[in-house]
């Protein structure tokens, strides 16, 4: 793929991640493709880029896999603080590009109403101190597990996980404190709705035995 102009380190978020996007190829894509087009931009602009599919209600059957595998794995390399390895075979993995881009596109609204709302260096207990690192981190990973976890059919399930990731990788740019805590405000009402999604479908299913066997 070719180089393609983009926006300096400088330039707001928005206009980076649509330069990166414009930038893709139409015909392919895979993970590969979007390490390429980052460069060494960040691993927090890769999941920016990752969540943005899923902040929007149109469902890619078995994107969720791939993506949140592949933030799982940055949010490690954070806790680690070693550089971000993905086996090729998720690397190469083929990806609906013909749905991907305008998802990717169709998603960037939130990027931009999260820079309208975010503060650079708000709310620093947030953010400061290597515990506060490693616990913000935990939260990030413990996100991703919840964007890979079987419910993509239910609605909102991959939408809220997501909404956490993009908020904590903002949070983490910006040194913003008030978009970490939202994150984790996002994460417990994931929780929360999974909870009540596990414990509606046993109670179904509890309903269905009794009447067959009654």
């Amino acid at each position: 793929m070719a180089a393609t102009p983009r926006p300096g380190h400088d330039a707001p978020l928005g206009e980076q991640l649509a330069a990166i996007i414009e930038a893709l190829p139409e015909d392919r894509l895979s993970l590969r493709e979007l390490l390429d087009a980052l460069g060494d931009e960040g691993l927090l602009l890769l999941t920016i880029l990752l969540t943005l599919v899923f902040l929007i209600p149109v469902s890619i059957p078995g994107v969720s896999t791939v993506f949140g595998a592949a933030i799982l794995l940055v949010g490690v390399s954070r806790v680690a603080r070693r550089p971000l390895w993905l086996p090729a075979r998720l690397k190469d993995r083929a990806l609906p590009a013909d749905r991907l881009r305008p998802g990717l596109m169709a998603g960037m609204k939130w990027v931009r109403r999260m820079e309208r709302i975010s503060r650079p260096r708000r709310l620093r207990l947030f953010v400061d101190g290597r515990a506060m690192d490693l616990a913000n981190n935990l939260a990030f990973i413990l996100a991703a597990l919840l964007l890979m976890a079987p419910f993509g059919f239910v609605p909102f399930s991959n939408t809220l996980p997501a909404l956490a990731l993009l908020l904590y990788a903002i949070g983490m740019i910006q040194r913003d404190g008030g978009a970490i805590l939202l994150g984790h405000l996002a994460n417990v009402g994931t929780l929360a709705y999974f909870a009540v999604l596990v414990g509606g479908g046993g109670m179904a299913a509890q309903g269905l035995f009794e009447r067959l066997t009654g």
